[in-house]
């Protein structure tokens, strides 16, 4: 082998070494997985709060599934809605509510910041004050507890972002 590429092969075998050691297995894709519910077209998103689960349903019976937070007993909502905007590192206020139960809050968090609950990026809904954004509190996935927003690991929410734009129906089920 040529000198010059012995040393390629080396610099990008240890590329890609360092790329899985610092990007967990879990974290380097959503799934893809059957999804055959006939109710939802392609490009919809489906939130199955039961299951803590995203999909974007892809056709020819497929989707892409994601990890998610839900809203907590009570908290969690079910129905139709459709993304009305898309926001890169959003600032955050905290709701009426929150600010009740929360009162030490600050009145705004900027984006980026290390307690912004809104992670690296944002879609707002159309059915009030959700949105379905990422989370700098990766451990709460696969859990109930938000106040009615769907958050997602930040690399899923990166992920998703690209793939949907304004207007994407969005329908949480039970």
């Amino acid at each position: 082998m040529h000198p010059a590429s012995s040393f390629r092969f080396t610099v990008l075998a240890g590329l890609a070494l360092a790329i899985s050691i610092v990007i967990p297995p879990s974290a380097q894709a959503a799934d893809l997985v059957g999804f055959s519910d006939a109710r939802f077209r392609p490009g919809t998103i489906v939130i199955r709060n039961s299951e803590r689960q995203l999909y974007l349903v892809l056709g020819g019976n497929r989707a892409i599934r994601y990890p998610v937070a839900v809203g907590k007993s009570r908290k969690s909502w079910t129905g139709q809605a459709r993304i009305t905007a898309k926001y890169i590192r959003p600032d955050w206020a905290p709701s009426p509510e929150v600010r009740r139960d929360f009162p030490h809050l600050p009145a705004l968090i900027r984006g980026g910041a290390p307690n912004n609950p809104m992670g690296v990026a944002a879609m707002t809904l159309s059915n009030g004050n959700y949105a379905i954004h990422g989370t700098n509190r990766p451990g709460s996935i696969g859990r109930a507890v938000s106040y009615g927003c769907i958050r997602m690991a930040n690399h899923d929410i990166t992920d998703l972002f690209q793939r949907v734009g304004v207007s994407t129906p969005v329908v949480a089920l039970p």
